[in-house]
């Protein structure tokens, strides 16, 4: 027999080691691969050249290992092009348990829409009482809505999935809900590609976890001995996820927690039946073992790995044997017998794994196979009798002993031995299973004691600096603040103020330039406190980090230094805190807390009752962005292709990060003295929310005024000016978003201005007199106008390109309104030019309008091409090159549809092909589906077809009415419909 292994990871080659020895196979080929006549170049996922290699090589057997060949539907195309050949792997049907294809009813049959999602593995698991965790999905079209979905999860930690195909990886177990926010947008955001297009947020169970592996013959199973998979890359299952680290087995569960096992098996056997799936193969089940319940983590539809290379060490009976049994359904008959004794497998990985897996280092010291030890290929190659590296797994070590403890040490010692560059492995795989546990040093977790102690000691001369009377040093359990030393009163109050530098340090870090981050710390926060007229007089910081690089924390605290003399306020401590496996090695984080002190005698502001009309309004300059928007003007250098390092248009001695980092502005010294003096009723710190949520908080809820802002008063920074451009940003959008060039605000009466006008010159700071204070007469507490006069856009105007889109219309225009908000998003490629309808009455047209968009009517015609003629010269006359239908209730004519090849799409309120028409959704409840959606799609001569582009499903709950899941399907549609749009438009983009 000559058997051909589909695949050529460390799972494939450890079963062509165990094929080999069977007395019934002649050759084992694996590939692609290495053969003995060189390289085989078979491509797996193309099934007509497997096939065709079957027949070229006589064949007689094909063992499919890795996931996305069984997705593809290679075991069909066998089974239909070889009649006579042993295919061992499940069809595509079957695979749908791993690879999981959506299950559409249509005219009482099922049809299998090729779409990989573990969702459907997720429903499975529900509909047969397989008990598992709770879970939500979020596509990549509901990444906005990130924040909105984790506030309503109810539980506390949440493992993130990626729904497709990840090659074993697209799996992420954050610390909490915070992490797990990160990990789905970065997923979402295309870590894994088009597998995480959709994502899957389950609820975290705490457990243990064994793997269970079964061979099945589509009528009957026989269970592997359970194993214990180490997904962590780092010791003490520290680090990110990988495709496995090493495992050990057999592991030992209770009998009742064995026996639920099998039901669950059995259970799931029942439900592929129902299903009328024959499945040949193997069928793995993850398990998390919570208070004696085993609880589905997942399935996978093939051998794991590093699982089978553990296995195949413990499987005493022929393995080929058991295959043919599989495939000609006699399994039950099969006698299969397992070593008692226990196996250990050490993975070793390339140095950059899991992102990337090194190439080319040549690998030395690998022993010949004995009865202990078996080390299998995975990313390995061969160049003139060398092995070399060639993947990010490379080798997987196995020992076999009496104990568990006796195999992992025989197996770290070979993985000792074993030389390549880069070269990285766990030592302790398995390691908690055994009786004894060493105990561990807190430097072994990763936190270095003795340098964060000299970093104590380096900084305590830049605290000493900026301490002022009533104030201690550092070092003790907390500092000491005497107000009564420090110059107040007895009757004196406490203000205090907590902010942090947000995404700001991003830059910082890309940069590696530290020296104004102190200043924004610092100043968030004594900006803050001193709106309260109350003097700064301490500061304490927090820095956190996931390892400490004391040159670089000491360049944070120098500046946070050096802002405190600024300031006027004594650095008395804060916390500096090394989290390993919390933060990765360069991610950190800063924060700060400001202490302020005011006499009782001082104006306690705002003093809002008392602004009242007349009163004066004065702006005074930031430095720049200071640390607010960071997450816009970063999208908007993304989007424009912009470099940190890039020089900036209007000063080429400078560059964008540079202006990016300058340190927030400190106001202290200028602004707390007139606010002494009773010169100002109010104070007003520009910090997130920008102009329009900040001026306002001089005001109270009851107020009768309204703050009134020309914009034309003064000229932002050219920052402003190009984000505002080169976004584009509207005008709104910027003055709610950044400072937009005024750092602090003051109401002053009419009769004190020219004091403050005084005073403010002598101390040479720099000020506007930007508005003022007027009766209210509608609800609105501020209220700008000049808003056009703001930025001079044309100066920094970007020749980005877009997409010129046209929207058409019958209604009201809900789907219209969110491709028109879509396409004025700082990351679009498109520009909506013109809305036409083919009703006078729609009430879209009312709402385009209000956008600034022109548009159009041409109404119906006796003969759809007469209108459709002349619609197509109204669209072509706006340049016009992707149509939206939008709620268009009317069929477009063969002749429009060829003036636009490819250029329209459409969304539909089901899931297609299933459920055409107008009344696709009522269709679909009464066939009893229980899954409905939408679907956006390009559209051709036939009503509800052409090419899909997106979909989303929407589950039928049994409380759902239609009007229910109308409104259910809705919300998808106005996500995805507008990012639709976008993706087709960079596809015209790049053509």
């Amino acid at each position: 027999m000559n058997v051909l292994i589909v695949g050529s990871g460390g799972r494939e080659h450890a079963l062509a080691w165990k094929l080999q020895q069977s007395p019934q196979v002649k050759n084992v080929i694996v590939a692609p691969g290495n053969g003995a006549s060189g390289k085989i170049d078979l491509n797996p996922n193309n099934v007509e050249e497997v096939s065709l290699f079957c027949g070229t090589n006589d064949i007689h057997c094909v063992l499919i290992g890795p996931e996305e060949p069984l997705s593809n539907g290679l075991a069909d195309h066998l089974i239909k092009t070889h009649p006579n050949m042993i295919v061992f792997g499940p069809t595509k049907d079957g695979a749908q348990l791993e690879v999981a294809t959506k299950l559409s009813l249509q005219t009482c049959s099922y049809v299998k829409l090729i779409q990989t999602s573990k969702s459907f593995s997720k429903q499975f698991m529900k509909e047969y009482g397989l008990p598992t965790a709770d879970f939500v999905t979020v596509s990549v079209e509901n990444v906005k809505s990130l924040d909105s979905v984790f506030e309503r999860i109810p539980w506390k930690n949440t493992v993130v999935k990626a729904d497709g195909l990840a090659a074993g990886k697209g799996v992420i177990i954050p610390k909490d809900n915070e992490e797990a926010k990160l990990a789905a947008r970065s997923i979402l955001e295309g870590e894994f590609g088009s597998a995480g297009r959709t994502i899957i947020l389950e609820e975290r169970l705490e457990g243990y976890e064994v793997s269970s592996l079964a061979f099945v013959d589509g009528i009957s199973y026989k269970r592997m001995p359970l194993g214990k998979d180490h997904k962590r890359l780092l010791e003490s299952d520290l680090g990110p996820n990988t495709g496995g680290m090493g495992v050990v087995a057999p592991v030992h569960v209770p009998a009742d927690v064995d026996r639920q096992i099998d039901v669950i098996f059995e259970n799931t056997l029942k439900g592929l039946a129902d299903r009328k799936i024959h499945y040949c193969g193997v069928l793995y089940a993850g398990f998390m073992i919570v208070n004696d319940k085993p609880y589905l983590l997942e399935f996978n539809c093939r051998f794991g790995d590093p699982e089978t290379q553990v296995l195949m060490r413990l499987l005493e009976s022929d393995l080929f044997q058991i295959i043919k049994s599989c495939f000609y359904q006699s399994l039950s008959k099969c006698e299969i017998q397992w070593s008692t004794r226990s196996v250990c497998g050490v993975v070793l990985a390339s140095a950059n794994y899991p992102k990337s897996g090194e190439k080319g280092s040549p690998i030395t010291k690998i022993p010949p196979p004995d009865m202990t030890n078996v080390v299998f290929h995975a990313g390995t190659s061969r160049i003139n009798k060398q092995i070399i590296t060639n993947g990010g797994r490379v080798l997987c070590v196995t020992s076999m002993a009496d104990s568990l403890h006796k195999a992992r040490a025989h197996a770290n010692k070979i993985a000792e031995q074993i030389e390549f560059q880069g070269k990285q492995f766990r030592r302790d795989i398995g390691k908690y299973l055994d009786t004894v546990t060493p105990s561990l040093s807190y430097g072994a977790s990763g936190v270095n004691i003795d340098e964060g102690n000299q970093f104590v000691e380096d900084i305590k001369k830049l605290v000493k600096k900026t301490l002022l009377p009533g104030a201690t040093q550092i070092g003790g359990f907390g500092a000491v603040l005497d107000l009564k030393n420090a110059g107040f009163s007895n009757d004196s109050q406490l203000v205090v103020g907590i902010d942090g530098v947000g995404t700001k340090i991003e830059v910082a870090t890309l940069c590696k330039n530290f020296s104004g981050v102190g200043y924004d710390v610092v100043a968030m926060c004594v900006n803050d406190v001193i709106c309260h007229c109350a003097k700064p007089i301490a500061f304490l910081d927090y820095f956190v980090c996931g390892k400490l690089d004391r040159s670089m924390a000491t360049q944070v605290l120098a500046s946070i230094s050096d802002a405190c003399v600024e300031a006027g306020c004594s650095l008395i401590g804060g916390e500096t805190a090394e989290m390993p496996g919390v933060y990765s090695t360069h991610q950190w984080d800063l924060a700060g807390c400001a202490i302020a002190a005011r006499e009782s005698t001082w104006p306690m502001l705002p003093l809002s009752s008392s602004i009242s009309e007349g009163d004066v309004i004065i702006g005074l300059p930031s430095s720049g962005l200071h640390s607010n928007g960071f997450s816009l003007a970063r999208k908007v250098l993304a989007v424009n292709g912009v470099m940190y390092s890039d020089k900036l248009p209007w000063n080429h001695n400078s560059t964008f990060g540079e202006e990016l980092l300058t340190g927030t502005k400190l106001y202290v010294r200028s602004v707390l003295p007139l606010l002494m003096d009773g010169l100002v009723k109010g104070c007003a710190h520009i910090t997130g929310g920008g102009l329009t949520e900040n001026a306002i908080r001089v005001l109270d809820k009851n107020s009768d005024v309204t703050l009134v802002i020309d914009c034309a008063m003064w000229r932002p920074h050219e920052m402003f000016e190009w984000i505002a451009a080169a976004g584009p940003v509207e005008t709104k959008e910027m003055i709610r978003t950044f400072n937009c060039g005024i750092g602090m605000i003051l109401v002053v009466a009419k009769d004190k201005f020219m004091e403050v006008n005084t005073r403010l010159t002598e101390l040479a700071e720099p000020f506007f007199e930007i508005g003022h204070v007027e009766k209210r007469t509608t609800g609105q507490a501020i209220k700008f106008f000049n808003e056009a006069k703001l930025f001079h856009r044309d100066t920094y105007k970007t020749q980005r390109k877009r997409v010129k889109v046209a929207i058409l219309i019958s209604g009201t225009g809900t789907n219209m309104q969110k491709l028109i908000e879509r396409s004025k998003t700082p990351d679009s490629n498109c520009e909506v030019v013109v809305v036409v309808s083919n009703k006078k009455s729609a009430g879209g047209l009312k709402i385009a309008a209000s956008y600034g968009i022109p548009t159009k009517v041409v109404q119906h015609t006796a003969d759809r091409v007469t209108g459709d003629t002349a619609l197509a010269e109204v669209l072509k006359n706006y340049g016009t090159q992707l149509i939206c239908l939008g709620g268009y209730m009317r069929i477009l004519s063969p002749y429009f549809i060829s003036q636009f090849p490819s250029r329209i799409i459409n969304i539909h309120p089901s899931l297609l092909p299933s459920f055409k028409g107008a009344h696709a959704l009522q269709d679909a409840l009464n066939f009893g589906a229980r899954v409905v959606g939408c679907t956006a799609h390009f559209v051709d001569e036939l009503v509800d077809h052409g090419d899909i582009i997106a979909q989303r499903p929407v589950m039928v709950e049994d409380n759902d009415t239609i009007e229910t899941l109308r409104q259910k399907i809705q919300v998808q549609e106005h996500e995805m419909f507008p990012n639709a749009m976008v993706s087709i438009a960079a596809k015209i983009l790049g053509e």
